[in-house]
């Protein structure tokens, strides 16, 4: 039961919610424009507001139940409940309905750590949002927030599960904002508000980063 409670969580964040969002919008395949990517930023940049809300709030959604159905199913195990925060993050960056393409795993992360850590979680908001406004780098908003989350669990004594939890899902966010990081020392990242059309340099034929 645990293994399926695992898979279970990997199975719900892999659901596509900004494709199936923007399809609902009229866009065939998100992963064709802007950025290539189907988080919330690449849905306003190419769809515009309600869209990428309800992107937003449906990817938090979306982790933070990957974790809760996980924790029912194996009657609460820390272990699995910290596991799964990871299999949900894995299944947003890695879905099996997209051919192992997906997210970068910040929306799905936050809905998941919100479960797991969330006292950790949300002193990590203030963070991003302070970020955002001083820069309007959304990625790099994104990347110093979810730094400050491991070490927030530890801080606020949270199992050892949790906290490793909270690292490895870091460490998947770092790692699937490679090219953001790349273009942030280069300079040319997009800033929040920017809209695109076509795949920005370095997306060739608009695949998924």
């Amino acid at each position: 039961m645990r293994f399926l409670a695992v898979v279970a969580a990997y199975l719900i964040g892999a659901v596509p919610i900004g494709w199936l969002v923007a399809r609902a919008f009229g866009m065939r395949d998100i992963r064709r424009h802007g950025s290539g990517n189907i988080g919330a930023t690449n849905v306003l940049r190419t769809l515009g507001r309600l869209p990428a809300i309800v992107t937003l709030l449906a990817d938090v959604l979306k982790g933070y139940l990957a974790v809760v159905v996980a924790a029912a199913l194996s009657g609460g195990d820390p272990v699995v409940t910290a596991a799964a925060s990871v299999a949900a993050v894995v299944g947003n960056c890695w879905s099996v309905f997209l051919g192992f393409r997906g997210g970068k795993g910040v929306a799905t992360g936050l809905g998941a750590l919100l479960r797991t850590v969330p006292w950790a979680t949300v002193a990590a908001l203030p963070v991003f949002v302070a970020v955002v406004a001083t820069t309007r780098y959304v990625s790099l908003g994104s990347l110093l927030a979810a730094a400050c989350v491991p070490l927030g669990a530890v801080m606020l004594g949270y199992p050892g599960s949790a906290a490793v939890a909270a690292l490895a899902v870091v460490a998947i966010v770092v790692g699937r904002h490679h090219a953001n990081i790349a273009r942030l020392r280069a300079g040319t990242e997009s800033r929040l508000g920017q809209r695109r059309d076509g795949p920005e340099p370095g997306v060739s034929g608009g695949s998924p980063r």
